[in-house]
């Protein structure tokens, strides 16, 4: 029997605008019902009436589970926006009390508004793009194409850029899509059915098992990303539509019908920083040159240098030095600024097709004419309709610097009826009065990125221009400029951003770790810039396998650090060689041996991988164990060293039994451990094989063994949760231990000869690398050096921008992975073939953790 319903209940919930079958609904639930109770009473709103969308959003305010942890003024807050229709979705007012639990009240109303896409309206022209990037190219083969509607609702429902569309809108579009591509889904069905008719059955197999044998596995080949997904769904080049047929027939007579990318960071200080900000923007080299190279195309590296205010040399020399350190080399370098004439001249053609205008309008005032915070009705500026040759004359002054900065600005005239941001009249050109870094005073005038960016990938003939999805609502704008000055127009392809949990990318936040000296600059090994990952010791090789296995799509990936560690290990794992390494020393010494005794060993420097030869280190009478290795009580689940227990030294000739011990008067603590070598008696007598083997290092004075490290540096999450940037105070979620730096550890002595032979095989790869890619054409060319080059000289490719001391890494034997920071100094590794490779007076050794091990991440390091 159904609960009995509170008629009172049912009456208050009504009156609020409810329908009758709604409130009776939420009256059956005492818990649903006592929360929105209190929700209308609180907010006074008995007897409202509101319209019947209102309530129903205010009712599912009051059942949200977070509804209840709000504060009053939230709550208030959250229902004024409601009423005042702002809130027009469930997902909209669902987002609002998301922000609310964490921003209390003064609420920043435009803040706000961004998070719960209050104003945004998601043009059709977007969600059909979107449908269009998103239909898997297999649908056609299927019997019946509109099985697949059901899914792709689902894909574009996840779509971040899709978030604040109208369902309807989508549900409608894919529809229509549907219907024009495959016919109806009544005529699908049909011919689905009538196919399955028709078709022979196919016999049964039979296979024949052999009970005695295990099933062999076999593991699919690795995907690669360049093939499947969305780069695999790519058009070809020449695919993209024209507004003129000539135009593709004369870009792919210009390129032959190669693909041509382009990677085009902003050479600035906050640019250049967020490029490096996290490994997410690995993902936009990986896919820019990656995507080429896989088709055999070329790749521009093309500094944005339209801000003459912000750039600086040593930025642009970064960039190249990053792209070039993940395995990448540009075709050519280009500046935007090498195309300031050109775009000008593009600029007046834009005035005299009745398509831009000189405005007068202030910031202010533009904000205003484009909605406001409110996102209200778009007006025109005044200026708008201004004469042809008036605007003409204007933008002819502008370029003499006869208007001062913000006084006048050229204008596209777009659509401002059109539901896209992008279409509401963008600046073109601005005045500066800034000398620029290549230009120097010639212009006084500046082109934006709206206007510069889709022009030069027209001049440079980019087949492919590949961006995340910030840029989606661009698209629009970017075509519309194309195809209004009808030149070649490039096909730009959004994909989603890469982003890791537990750190911060905000590069406003890594600036002010950066300043309040919580980190030890842009690269410390705790952040996830490039700068730092390379510093920490993470080859460019274990990143880009990471983003390959990750695969790109058009939803944001937001991917656990363990994942990218996990990615890390599998590369080194067979790439790196393994040397005996002891984090927390203690000294062992043989009693049964004399003072000279001494054994050369030799040791395989990864067990797996032969091609990587051998090492020799001398085995003494005093060895050091790690601590972790022995322990003063022995356990039956105990294996390594006790008193009066055996185990095995890694590589060494005999095992060793502990015999006793000595501790620190003070602290009880162990100081130093005797054994016994277990040589046997005779050579013909067996030598038992111990339970267990732990890694050592020999005192050799002789060869200088072991080597000294004078700083372990040991790092962890930078931050306690998975989310700092979620955090009120995220400079209170850093972690106080995140850093552990131990001093004193030991490495056995073959490292000297393992890091002159990595580094100098490093070199001569850089040298080749280099040599190779001038060759193919990176260099300037012979050509007299022009103004623009004598002020700022294009960044030239070296061998150096290859070799660090990372190179040098090496896994510390059940320990962790480790590289060599640039915080030391070896001097025997710049010294060629000159002299035995070992410690020079003045050196100073700091290794980085990597990563830990799989098999025992807690262990030790």
């Amino acid at each position: 029997m159904p609960p009995k319903v509170d008629e009172s209940l049912v009456a208050l919930f009504s009156s609020l605008g409810l329908t009758s079958a709604k409130s009776a609904e939420l009256a059956r639930s005492p818990k649903q019902a006592a929360a929105l109770k209190d929700l209308i009473t609180a907010q006074g709103l008995e007897g409202a009436k509101l319209d019947e969308r209102t309530a129903n959003l205010l009712a599912a305010a009051a059942v949200d589970k977070a509804w209840p942890a709000l504060g009053v003024d939230e709550k208030a807050y959250l229902v004024g926006r409601v009423k005042e229709g702002d809130l027009k979705e469930g997902a909209q007012v669902a987002a609002g009390i998301k922000y609310l639990a964490t921003h209390p009240a003064p609420v920043d109303k435009g803040e706000f508004d961004h998070e719960t896409g209050v104003g945004i309206v998601v043009p059709i022209t977007l969600i059909v793009s979107h449908i269009e990037s998103s239909l898997p190219p297999t649908l056609s083969s299927l019997p019946n194409p509109w099985s697949g509607a059901g899914p792709l609702l689902k894909t574009l429902k996840d779509i971040p850029e899709l978030r604040w569309a109208n369902p309807a809108d989508v549900k409608n579009e894919v529809e229509r899509i549907f219907g024009e591509r495959f016919g109806s889904r009544e005529e699908c069905l049909k011919r689905a059915k009538e196919a399955a008719k028709s078709a022979p059955k196919e016999p049964k197999k039979t296979v024949a098992v052999k009970e005695d044998k295990k099933p062999a596995v076999v593991e699919a080949p690795a995907e690669n990303m360049f093939e499947v997904g969305f780069l695999g769904q790519l058009h070809k080049p020449g695919g993209n539509p024209q507004i003129k047929l000539e135009l593709r027939d004369a870009h792919l007579k210009a390129t032959g019908g190669k693909v041509i990318t382009r990677f085009p960071p902003e050479p600035s200080a906050p640019s250049v920083y967020f490029l490096f900000v996290d490994i997410g923007h690995s993902k936009a080299i990986a896919v820019n040159f990656g995507y080429a190279a896989h088709h055999n195309g070329h790749t521009y590296l093309r500094y944005d240098d339209t801000n003459p205010e912000a750039e600086e040399q040593v930025y642009f020399e970064s960039i190249l030095e990053m792209v070039r350190w993940l395995g990448f080399e540009p075709w050519k370098i280009t500046y935007s600024s090498d195309y300031f004439r050109k775009l000008y001249e593009l600029a007046v053609e834009l005035i005299k097709r009745g398509k831009a205008y000189v405005d007068h309008s202030t910031a202010e005032e533009m904000k205003i004419q484009r909605g406001g915070e409110e996102r209200g009705p778009r007006t025109a500026s005044r200026w708008r309709d201004r004469p042809v040759e008036e605007s003409l004359a204007l933008f002819e002054d502008m370029r003499e610097g006869k208007f001062q900065p913000g006084e006048a600005t050229l204008r596209m005239k777009q659509d401002l009826e059109d539901g896209n941001p992008q279409m509401w009249d963008l600046v073109a050109y601005r005045v500066l009065n800034a000398p620029h870094h290549r230009t120097g005073a010639d212009w006084k005038i500046y082109p934006t990125y709206d206007f510069t960016h889709c022009l030069v990938d027209s001049f440079e003939n980019i087949s492919h221009s590949l961006c995340t999805t910030e840029f989606i609502l661009s698209r629009v704008s970017y075509d519309w400029l194309c195809d209004a000055l009808e030149v070649y127009k490039p096909r730009q392809s959004e994909y989603g951003r890469l982003n890791l949990q537990g750190t911060v990318m905000s590069k406003r936040k890594i600036l002010k770790l950066v300043k309040e000296g919580h980190v030890r600059g842009w690269d410390d090994p705790r952040l996830y810039t490039l700068i730092a990952l390379r510093r920490r010791g993470v080859p460019p090789s274990a990143i880009l396998s990471f983003v390959n296995a990750l695969g790109v799509s058009t939803a944001l990936s937001n991917i656990p650090v363990a994942r990218f560690e996990q990615s890390v290990r599998a590369d080194l794992e067979s790439s790196v060689p393994r040397l005996a390494f002891i984090l927390r020393p203690l000294k062992l010494t043989l009693e049964n041996v004399d003072d000279d005794y001494f054994v050369e060993v030799e040791k395989p420097l990864h067990p797996k991988v032969p091609s990587m030869g051998t090492a020799k280190v001398p085995f003494t009478k005093t060895v050091y164990i790690d601590r972790s290795d022995f322990r003063t009580e022995d356990s039956k689940d105990y294996f390594r060293l006790a008193p009066g227990k055996t185990v095995g030294l890694l590589s060494a000739p005999y095992p060793v039994t502990c015999t006793s011990f000595k501790t620190d008067p003070a602290t009880g603590e162990v100081t130093e451990l005797f054994a016994r070598l277990e040589i046997p008696p005779t050579p013909e007598t067996p030598i038992k094989k111990p339970k267990a083997f732990i890694q050592w290092v020999a005192e050799h004075k002789p060869s200088r063994s072991p080597v000294v490290v004078d700083e372990t540096r040991i790092f962890h999450q930078l931050f306690k949760s998975d989310n700092p940037a979620a955090a009120d105070d995220f400079i209170a979620d850093i972690d106080p231990n995140s850093e552990e730096i131990v001093r004193g550890a030991l490495v056995e002595v073959s490292f000297w000869a393992l890091a002159r032979k990595l580094l100098d095989a490093a070199r001569v790869n850089a040298r080749e690398r280099t040599k190779s890619a001038i060759e193919g054409g990176v260099a300037l060319d012979d050509a007299p050096v022009s103004a623009e080059e004598r002020r700022a000289p294009t960044p030239k490719l070296t061998a150096e921008q290859l070799v660090g001391p990372e190179c040098i890494r090496f896994q510390g034997l059940r320990v962790a992975y480790f590289a060599v920071d640039k915080d030391s100094r070896l001097a025997s590794t710049d010294e060629g073939d000159a002299g035995e490779p070992g410690w020079r007076e003045g050196d100073r050794l700091v290794l980085n953790r990597i990563v830990s091990l799989k098999e025992d991440s807690a262990k030790n390091a």
